[in-house]
């Protein structure tokens, strides 16, 4: 059983790591998805968020003392939460398991709990790689309008290059702040060079991605974000926030990144890009050589391995 706060119609990163979770473990495992759970017979559950999961954790523990607890630590759970919530850190020390989705992920947990963690990168299938205009650079964000993605510093370097009518810059995302969403209409009618696109089908963000120049990921904190996985998977370079949550994806060395909220360093790796291919072609080539990390084949391991070692552990009796 999964317990994801977002289901469906939230169309957002949890959802899309639950589903492709029940996937990979239909063949052998009965699985069902629920946004909360009280009460029932499963022998695991796998539960996205230790704040927005919390009272299903506790639930789980209360009824199933000895039945495997897989937590999952999300962007907002690793670089907040779990230093503030009591929620999040009671769920903490309720799982048997806990799982973070970047390589740097571990280092944010209390040293006690670090033998508890274990690294699941993320995966998507791969896209080929395709040939870009030379007319224009077309960049894109892509994550729905909420203050943790940080829009506005897309929406500030997007302004600096008004005049640059041959860097194109495209955003999609749900307006979940309203506010956000009026900023968003603003520009794109103040300035023809930025389109905001709004939520669209993940089947379609997907070609959005593969056709762009590159991807723009900007966010404040974040946990191992899917959209980023996909660019690397399909061939496209990514410009990113350094932030552990990017860096644990991209790799420690990457060089195409900026401070967070640094709209003027962005615009300059825009700059950068239209003016130099090679700059997006070594990014590319650097991002390469990181895509079989985040392959199907690879999660699925990962994610079987964790919950046969969960399930093992409980029929020996052994103590988490």
């Amino acid at each position: 059983m999964i317990v994801t706060p977002a289901l469906a119609d939230a169309n957002n990163g949890n959802w899309q790591t639950a589903r492709r979770w029940a996937r990979l473990l239909r063949p052998a495992y009965r699985v069902h998805l629920t946004a909360a759970w009280s009460g029932g017979d499963e022998a695991l559950m796998i539960a996205l968020h230790a704040r927005r999961s919390a009272a299903s954790v506790a639930a789980w523990r209360d009824m199933h003392a000895q039945r495997p607890l897989l937590l999952v630590l999300t962007g907002t759970d690793l670089y907040r939460d779990i230093d503030s919530d009591a929620s999040a850190q009671r769920s903490l020390a309720l799982a048997d398991t806990l799982i973070v989705l970047n390589d740097l992920g571990t280092q944010r947990l209390p040293v006690e709990l670090q033998a508890r963690c274990h690294v699941l990168l993320q995966s998507c299938a791969s896209r080929k790689a395709l040939s870009k205009t030379q007319r224009h650079l077309r960049a894109l964000m892509v994550g729905h309008l909420r203050d943790e993605k940080d829009p506005r510093t897309y929406f500030r370097a997007a302004r600096r290059l008004a005049a640059h009518t041959d860097i194109l810059l495209d955003h999609i995302g749900g307006a979940l702040d309203p506010a956000l969403g009026e900023e968003a209409t603003a520009l794109a009618a103040a300035q023809p060079g930025y389109r905001w696109l709004g939520a669209l089908p993940h089947a379609v963000t997907r070609q959005h991605i593969q056709r762009a120049h590159v991807l723009v990921h900007a966010s404040r904190l974040e946990g191992g974000a899917h959209v980023v996985i996909e660019a690397v998977r399909s061939g496209t370079p990514v410009l990113a926030s350094r932030i552990a949550g990017n860096l644990g994806i991209l790799g420690m060395g990457y060089p195409g990144c900026f401070d967070v909220g640094d709209d003027a360093a962005l615009a300059g790796w825009l700059l950068q890009a239209r003016r130099d291919p090679a700059m997006l072609l070594d990014l590319q080539q650097r991002l390469a050589r990181r895509a079989p990390l985040f392959s199907p084949a690879a999660e699925s391991a990962t994610l079987q391995r964790l919950v046969t070692d969960g399930l093992a552990r409980t029929a020996s009796g052994t103590p988490r």
